[in-house]
């Protein structure tokens, strides 16, 4: 046993065993575990096995059940009635029920709760890292790629957890087996500390010049490359930049046993905006490096197949690929969880499809999809067709917008709202409320809804004729083929988040009870993220006129893919505020806007409100307190446009200052008492 002890030099978190509810932060080797050296690290292609390991604590990012970042966001819901898988654990930190004495998903122990152990993974990295050296047959090319491939996860491991719980304990190596036992029982790094470590590592990764290998997109695609350490970087920065992390005073007086405030509160107006700085100069290098390879990096979608569709379809495929098309077709994923079995995505697809868009095959369906919907509110986050808030455009009927409308087949809606003509449908007449109406493309690519077009799914065939109408229509009001008609298949709202669905993905048989999916890897980083990321650190780094300039370049090269004119054009033609984008508090807003609606389902709000510090904040439009509403899809009798379009109350949302961090583990707390929990658990 003492030759064993003398040979294992690092404590093994990957091997720990826990004890009730205590998730030790540097856990020790159980006897009888064989030692890394003698078999992990003896060959190639054991050493290539425990690379991998360091991967497969990769977060399930695009998972329903384990990435919170979806059903505990306020942009989407689930019917009560659901029951395909573990919703219920994000479902509850959206209702304000987050606790610590088993925090759901939690990524600290990773316990329970769907969670997932971080801190495991950056040990195993550290071992990697520790052992890799000594094995006999890698090259060294590829022996310094793999290395810093693990260093960058460890980075990013580190990232995941901070954004999560604020400052935490670094982790850079491992502790000795010699150590005291005292060792382990660590303090938290200060928020400032924390940010330091990732980006200094971040740094020498990058000087050291072995991520420049290109990665294979059919073997290796999901792997980090020099692109995702440059992205990972200014993730990193901006979010250190945001006003949760930097100088939140919310958190002065919170302090440790040593007297240390670990969120350092106190920084003056140039400190702050000097980490603004920092993230500008970060987005800038990853442009630089991306847009010398492709000056075309916004996904496109191309009609390789000569389909005989309008150029409006096109481009609200455009809007939908930039999510669900993969690379290399796909040219603006930077990074994609590629990990077979956490994202196949079949379960986001089914149930974000409304139960059926084809005659015939409602009646029979006994398949479970159609569950997840988005909150009314959601749809007032899309700007007009002016490309403006829909409270702002001068020229849009706000006051009018719940009202109901007929349905004209004119040029602005024939693609987009079913007027009749080459479609028979089930519902007459062929109205829709106002809130429907002369928005932007985007809205129409995000979301399906009664009386909206839904190209695709099967039915590819023209919407170019003169009556341009394809068949592909949600017909939700009760009648429809879309309406709710068992629970196992119950969209609460009545708004389907399309976006998310592939436009190959259909309903296969004439039944309707099964499902073909096109599957994608869920985006990670895609390039749209830095050009806005890039525009709010400039904006808020240089409050000048030409600083706003740059940024609003930026915006408008995501604005242009999704078919809109540029900001200055959108806000001086139609905004009641048309000077709204040359000061930096009005451009702060629309930067935001956009964001929110780009990244629509995407994983990205559910983190931005909270880094933004206005997830309570009363006076943003885009504030998680407004509560999740509906159209009247309860009511089976609703088939009148004047019964369905009525707005439902779903559900009061509760978010509290404390609610912006997660709660530390009460077993950690207990077992480590240098520990300091979270504000308010």
């Amino acid at each position: 046993m003492k030759n064993m002890i003398k040979k294992i030099k690092y404590i093994v978190l990957s091997f720990a065993i826990f004890s009730g509810v205590s998730c030790d932060f540097m856990n020790i080797v159980p006897d009888m575990i064989d030692t890394i050296e003698d078999n992990a690290f003896s060959m190639r292609t054991q050493a290539e096995k425990y690379f991998f390991l360091c991967y497969s604590y990769m977060p399930q990012f695009g998972n329903v059940q384990y990435d919170p970042a979806l059903f505990a966001s306020d942009e989407l819901w689930v019917s009560d009635y659901y029951t395909g898988g573990s919703i219920a654990n994000a479902r509850n930190i959206l209702m304000g029920n987050q606790r610590s004495n088993n925090p759901y998903l939690d990524y600290w122990c990773g316990i329970n709760s769907n969670g997932k152990m971080l801190y495991r993974g950056i040990s195993d990295c550290n071992i990697f890292l520790a052992n890799i050296d000594r094995v006999p047959d890698i090259p060294l090319v590829e022996k310094n790629l793999w290395k810093s491939e693990v260093e960058m996860l460890k980075v990013f491991y580190h990232f995941l957890l901070v954004r999560m719980y604020g400052p935490i304990p670094i982790k850079d190596t491992e502790v000795s087996m010699q150590d005291e036992i005292d060792a382990v029982k660590v303090y938290r790094n200060t928020l400032d500390e924390c940010f330091a470590y990732m980006t200094d590592r971040v740094d020498e990764i990058l000087a050291r010049n072995h991520l420049l290998r290109e990665i294979d997109p059919a073997f290796e695609f999901g792997r980090i490359n020099r692109g995702i350490a440059l992205m990972l970087k200014a993730k990193i920065l901006i979010t250190a930049a945001s006003p949760l992390f930097n100088g939140n005073t919310d958190y002065k007086g919170l302090k440790d046993k040593r007297g240390i405030e670990i969120f350092n509160p106190d920084k003056t107006e140039e400190e702050k905006r000097s980490k603004w700085v920092a993230a500008a100069t970060a987005c800038k290098e990853a442009l630089d490096y991306f847009e010398e390879r492709n000056d075309d990096i916004l996904y496109t979608f191309e009609n390789t197949t000569q389909m005989d569709i309008s150029d409006t379809t096109i481009l609200i495929l455009s809007i939908r690929g930039a999510m669900t098309e993969r690379y290399p077709t796909n040219p603006e994923i930077i990074w994609a969880n590629t990990r077979t079995g956490d994202w196949d995505n079949t379960t986001f697809q089914q149930h974000s499809h409304p139960r059926d868009i084809v005659s015939g095959k409602a009646g029979t369906n006994s398949s479970n999809r159609g569950s997840f919907s988005a909150p009314l509110k959601v749809k007032e986050w899309f700007y007009t067709k002016n490309g403006v808030p829909i409270n702002e455009d001068k020229t849009w009927d706000y006051g009018s917008r719940y009202g109901i409308k007929p349905i004209l087949n004119t040029d602005d809606n024939k693609y987009l709202l079913y007027s009749g003509g080459a479609s028979t449908g089930p519902i007459a007449p062929y109205t829709t409320v106002g809130l429907n109406f002369d928005r932007e493309y985007r809205y129409y690519a995000s979301l399906g809804f009664d009386m909206g077009i839904w190209w695709g799914q099967g039915n590819h065939a023209t919407n170019n004729a003169s009556t341009a109408q394809t068949r592909q229509v949600v017909w939700a009001r009760a009648g429809g083929f879309a309406m709710n008609s068992v629970l196992n298949s119950f969209n609460a709202t009545g708004i389907w988040p399309k976006k998310v669905v592939h436009y190959n993905s259909t309903v296969a048989n004439s039944a309707g009870t099964s499902f073909v999916f096109t599957t994608y890897p869920f985006p990670i980083f895609r390039v749209a993220d830095l050009f806005l990321m890039y525009a709010e650190a400039m904006n808020e780094a240089y409050d000048t006129q030409e600083a706003r300039n740059e940024a609003i370049r930026y915006i408008d090269k995501v604005r242009g893919r999704a078919g809109l004119k540029g900001v200055d054009y959108s806000w001086k033609n139609f905004s009641n505020d048309p000077t709204k984008h040359e000061r930096q508090m009005g451009l702060r807003s629309i930067i935001q806007q956009e964001i929110t609606v780009e990244f629509m389902f995407e994983g990205h709000r559910f983190w931005d409100v909270r880094r933004w510090k206005i997830a309570n904040d009363e006076t943003s439009m885009l504030n998680c307190l407004k509560p999740i509403t509906g159209w009247k899809m309860s009511d089976v009798s609703a088939s009148a446009p004047e019964d369905y379009y009525q707005e439902q109350l779903i559900h009061t949302y509760r978010f509290s200052p404390r609610d912006y961090f997660w709660p530390i583990h009460d077993g950690e707390i207990l077992r480590n008492s240098n520990t300091l929990q979270n504000l308010g658990w």
